[in-house]
């Protein structure tokens, strides 16, 4: 088949054609060319803006389009509008952040989406124009504005789209290290602050199986929205956590810090301590525990947790960076919260 993947290659990107090349498929890239790896060949890349360079896609065909970075519906329409007669299916990259309520367990793909206000709408817009458009600028706005993108692909092509809406998706690669965090850590050894229940469930996926079964869904020409996470009730904090520690041999040992130490001492969930979030926050208990029924039905799998853990941190490895991760929490600060934890514990 020819694929053609609007994007970058910094993450999901680089593992979508990667899986593609491994079913030989031809593989076009359309980008800024600001993260296309050298370690691809094969690859044909088409440099352009996907705000104003669209015509560069004119007069091509593929079979299939995956769109790995629609953030505001009026570029994703333009895209699904200039293909529409020169692609057979348009695959967009959501998000289950789509929900408007995942207070609940088991939320599943007909479940309610956010709406958003044409103020919003229009707020998003001039971000968008303004060239400042990473998913983080949009905030709260993120998740409606999935939405708004899902409905403008299948309004130009009706019928021919496949939605596939991710969890937190993990694994090497990942730039935001809102997974990488742990391994890279707890490899570290020493004492580690854990956050909250050890047995609280977390849910996540890790981006090669994303990218493989997208691929296959791709080749087996399916339409349609999906949920795309790992099982849920399948992974606690307590097993990624341990899972580190195996995988790495460190010598770590957790300390597991209640949430209202935490929220005492203004540890934010998700970020400063990645994977977790607050059980005295129910507007998000249904979070982790999104229904992927219908992806398993439809071929979605789970590797290894230790697979996942292991390739992260050998990943991170060969960066020959520092540990100064983009999330959690500096060594300071946690020795810092560790100490007063003890002292208060007594």
């Amino acid at each position: 088949m020819k694929i053609l993947i609007i994007g970058g290659t910094r993450f999901v990107g680089r593992h979508l054609v990667t899986a593609a090349l491994a079913s030989n498929h031809e593989v076009t890239l359309f980008n800024r060319g600001l993260h296309s790896p050298e370690q691809l060949p094969h690859v044909e890349s088409i440099h352009g803006d996907r705000n104003s360079d669209l015509h560069k896609l004119s007069g091509r065909r593929w079979d299939a389009v995956i769109d790995t970075c629609g953030l505001v519906p009026g570029p994703v329409k333009a895209a699904a509008e200039l293909l529409s007669e020169s692609v057979e299916r348009y695959v967009f990259i959501s998000s289950q952040s789509v929900y408007a309520d995942v207070s609940v367990l088991g939320v599943d793909e007909s479940a309610s989406r956010k709406i958003l206000t044409q103020e919003q709408l229009d707020k998003a817009n001039a971000i968008n124009e303004s060239g400042q458009g990473s998913a983080a600028a949009y905030g709260d706005m993120y998740g409606g504005l999935k939405v708004l993108c899902e409905q403008a692909a299948e309004e130009d092509m009706p019928d021919r789209v496949l939605v596939i809406r991710p969890g937190l998706i993990v694994g090497p690669y990942d730039y935001t290290d809102r997974f990488t965090y742990w391994p890279v850590r707890v490899a570290r050894g020493g004492e580690v602050l854990a956050p909250g229940r050890p047995s609280k469930f977390v849910q996540f996926i890790d981006a090669r199986d994303l990218a493989e079964w997208m691929v296959s869904m791709v080749e087996l020409r399916k339409t349609g929205i999906y949920n795309a996470n790992c099982a849920p009730s399948t992974f606690t904090m307590k097993d990624v956590l341990d899972e580190c520690k195996t995988t790495s041999g460190s010598d770590a040992s957790f300390t597991w810090a209640d949430e209202e130490f935490l929220f005492n001492e203004k540890v934010l969930g998700w970020s400063d301590m990645p994977l977790w979030l607050p059980e005295s926050a129910p507007q998000f208990n249904g979070f982790m525990f999104i229904n992927c029924d219908k992806a398993f039905a439809a071929g979605l799998t789970s590797p290894p947790l230790s697979e996942t853990v292991s390739d992260t941190l050998e990943w991170y490895r060969t960066q020959n960076v520092d540990d100064q991760l983009k999330a959690g929490i500096s060594s300071d600060r946690e020795s810092e919260l560790l100490n007063k934890w003890h002292e208060a514990h007594r």
